[in-house]
């Protein structure tokens, strides 16, 4: 789905929150079950900087997924818990689409 730099440029300057909805959905789309340990290797996979363990930049932060993700599940964003799968609410779904929409008209998807 990310076809070049400039698109990983462009999702780099959203919210970690943003990017964990991104990351949420790709994993949504490739169907498999968004659990806690595959949001993790997927936001880390596609933003390695921003979801990196702070001194350890070759693994990732779990933290800073954890406390993103009770934050969205507070605003309604995302259904689920780290001990089962996490999904999108119609909210969340909303919410990615509006960026998707943002980076078809730059033409970045």
């Amino acid at each position: 789905m990310l076809k070049n730099k400039e698109t990983v440029l462009f999702l780099k300057k959203k919210t970690l929150y943003s990017l964990i909805l991104f990351c949420l959905l790709k994993v949504i789309e490739n169907k498999e079950q968004a659990t806690i340990e595959r949001l993790v290797a997927e936001c880390f996979l596609l933003f390695p900087s921003s979801f990196e363990l702070k001194g350890y930049p070759k693994w990732p932060d779990s933290k800073k997924l954890d406390r993103a993700l009770r934050s969205l599940r507070n605003d309604k964003l995302i259904n689920g818990d780290s001990k089962t799968f996490f999904t999108l609410t119609k909210k969340g779904k909303q919410e990615v689409e509006n960026m998707l929409k943002e980076l078809r008209q730059k033409k970045l998807l």
